[in-house]
């Protein structure tokens, strides 16, 4: 969730209650400037070591946590071997987790999919050696982000190993998430944060909790991005435009948006409806 994971919209998500927000999947040799300003855990998504000393040097002391994505199932993934597509090069795997480990004292976590046992047993037994937990996502890489979550696959995940795991998948709303939280250690919310951080105020134990929208959005990007770009803020007022009657036909008009100024216009008009 790349595009969606913008410093302003973590920050959102944090002030709702979340524990902690995770950037988007990065390659550590990105020449892309980082905006780190919320401290949040880093997704990396490589297959080879290659520039993660120098990332983790320059970045560190803005990081909470640091994560090698073994899950995404995307086609990018595929051709660049990345993700879900390592799974199979155990060498690979344990020198990334061995470089991180050595280079920082933040934590160290993998997430993985629904995959083949034998890959299973073998990633476990690495990340006891290197992570301080892993995070499933209990689909196949055929399914993406369709179809059921396999529960049980989670459960046998956390029968293999003593670490601490983060179930994610399908959990929308606070009863769903304290179920999860019986059987896991932690939860992690994607995609159904998607224009709504206020789902982490449905969890948290905090009262009043303050009710944020697009404009809330807006301000903090504003704010923490030198560079900003009307793409993401279009694409980020779409994202937060979501499930209010007549919502489908202000989206329609939304996308046809060519500045700014239309833009706000807009959101301005429909901010008593969502």
């Amino acid at each position: 969730m790349h595009q969606i994971n913008d410093c302003a919209f973590r920050m959102l998500c944090k002030k709702s209650g979340a524990g902690l927000v995770y950037t988007g999947l990065l390659n550590p040799q990105t020449k892309e400037k980082l905006n780190l300003k919320d401290k949040p855990a880093i997704q990396f998504a490589c297959n080879s070591t290659k520039g993660l000393k120098e990332f983790i040097k320059k970045y560190d002391k803005n990081i909470s946590l640091y994560d090698l994505n073994l899950g995404c199932p995307s086609p990018h993934a595929k051709s660049s071997k990345i993700g879900y597509f390592m799974i199979n090069n155990y060498n690979a795997i344990k020198d990334i987790l061995k470089t991180i480990k050595a280079n920082t004292k933040k934590p160290l976590t993998i997430k993985i999919r629904k995959i083949p046992e034998e890959n299973l047993k073998q990633i476990i037994k690495l990340a006891e050696k290197y992570c301080d937990a892993i995070g499933v996502h209990p689909r196949t890489q055929p399914q993406g982000y369709s179809g059921e979550p396999d529960i049980e696959f989670a459960r046998k995940v956390k029968s293999l190993t003593k670490l601490p795991i983060i179930y994610s998948g399908n959990i929308k709303t606070k009863e769903e998430a304290l179920e999860k939280l019986k059987e896991f250690d932690f939860i992690m919310i994607g995609r159904a944060s998607i224009g709504n951080p206020n789902i982490f105020s449905e969890f948290a134990d905090k009262r009043q909790r303050r009710k944020f929208n697009f404009l809330d959005w807006l301000k903090l990007y504003k704010k923490t991005e030198n560079k900003q770009s009307f793409n993401q803020i279009k694409f980020q007022a779409l994202n937060f435009t979501r499930d209010f009657e007549g919502s489908a036909k202000a989206r329609d008009i939304l996308a046809k948006t060519k500045n700014e100024k239309e833009l706000l216009k807009l959101i301005k008009t429909l901010s008593k409806t969502f």
